[in-house]
């Protein structure tokens, strides 16, 4: 049932609107002004949706966790890739369930709102505590997030239409190879915002200054150039317009590492669900290099 929601995921709703999640479950996110706070109402399991609007200020991160014997090679990956897996936490050594430079009361099993395990690259749990499959070989990854340079785009007033609509920002999967280690290969997956070519060019501007949560986009209009073959059909998230005086504009995303997974069919795994995100101690100013 679980690759059954993979597999028809395009266009629909993964992890719904952040704002409606949290009200759904009766959550004020603003509420949560920092990432330990945020961490313990994930902790207790009753909050599933997406975490925008979570301890304002602060990292959030994309997980991907394996087992040992393939932690050398995905880290190798993450090194050749920094534009989608901009690495900025792991487990200190294998089952250790915390990341110390990202928070001290920290337990990667538990403080994320929905996880993903994966299967010989299929699908088969989208849990909100993953205990019951941790084991004593698996290394944690955290990769840097683009909720990060979005607070900067907001703070220069340029609009981001996933939020203004609500809902989870579109991803797409390309034709943008990203470069191998070892088994792990595949499509690079990219994010989209809508926007005016002068606010295009000042998003360039101002996220370039963030280069350890994806940096500048990567490519800016004409979608079908990177493989994109519609841009109202997202392989992840949610659609938004795009209208007529408007460029999209594909920023790097943290999902790559489940594109590469299901191309190349790791025995196991653990990712985030899409949107549901590890919301850190360390403050998104410290990502700046500007």
């Amino acid at each position: 049932m679980a690759s059954d929601r993979v597999a028809n995921s395009r266009g629909a709703k993964t992890s719904g609107a952040p704002s409606s999640h949290a009200a759904m479950a009766g959550v004020d996110a603003r509420s949560f002004v920092t990432g330990v706070a945020a961490r313990h109402l994930f902790r207790q399991g009753t909050f599933t949706g997406a975490t925008h609007g979570f301890a304002p200020g602060y990292v959030q991160g994309n997980l991907a966790v394996l087992p040992k014997s393939m932690a050398a090679d995905f880290m190798r990956f993450c090194q050749l890739n920094p534009k989608p897996c901009p690495l900025i936490g792991m487990s200190p050594s294998p089952g250790d369930p915390s990341v110390p430079e990202l928070g001290a009361d920290l337990d990667i099993r538990t403080d994320i709102p929905k996880y993903r395990v994966w299967k010989k690259g299929e699908l088969v749990d989208e849990p909100a505590d993953i205990r019951s499959v941790w084991r004593d070989d698996l290394v944690a990854f955290v990769l840097g997030c683009s909720f990060s340079f979005e607070e900067a785009l907001l703070e220069n007033d340029i609009e981001l239409r996933h939020q203004t609509c609500g809902c989870n920002v579109p991803m797409f999967r390309t034709s943008i190879a990203c470069k191998p280690s070892g088994p792990f290969h595949g499509p690079m997956v990219v994010s989209m915002r809508p926007m005016k070519p002068a606010d295009a060019i000042r998003a360039v501007q101002i996220t370039s200054r963030f280069p350890s949560v994806h940096g500048a986009p990567v490519h800016i209009g004409l979608p079908h150039l990177i493989g994109i073959k519609d841009i109202a059909r997202p392989d992840y998230g949610d659609a938004v317009e795009v209208k007529a005086d408007e460029l999209p504009v594909f920023w790097a995303c943290g999902v790559t590492p489940q594109a590469v997974i299901a191309n190349m069919k790791p025995d196991f795994c653990i990712t985030h669900a899409p949107g549901s995100m590890l919301v850190s101690d360390l403050k998104n100013t410290r990502l700046s290099v500007l």
